[in-house]
């Protein structure tokens, strides 16, 4: 997991990814809708990915994608969907520096 820390520690918004994934894109597009700039990291594309996927497993991410904003883990797809329903989404992303309205 500490590798993990190290990709995640300077970026307000980071997100473990799959390239064929449907709920990596919709997460990926919300964000984007938003105006935010993910660092985006497509866990099947990269050397290390598996290791990566099950760093975040044994965080308790059993699926992708995965989602930190501001250095803390947020969650998965349901996490991020609650968050935005209850309009709690958009206040967590200017308090990471990583929407400015």
């Amino acid at each position: 997991m500490d590798r993990v820390k190290r990709m995640v520690s300077d970026r307000p918004v980071v997100i473990f990814s799959k390239s064929s994934c449907i709920l990596s894109h919709t997460i990926k597009s919300l964000f984007n809708d938003y105006g935010v700039n993910p660092t985006v990291y497509e866990l099947d594309e990269m050397a290390r990915g598996p290791e990566i996927e099950q760093a975040l497993s044994g965080n308790g991410c059993s699926t992708v994608p995965v989602v930190f904003i501001g250095g803390e883990l947020v969650g998965g797809p349901n996490e991020i969907m609650s968050l935005q329903l209850k309009s709690v989404l958009k206040p967590m992303l200017i308090r990471a520096g990583a929407l400015w309205v």
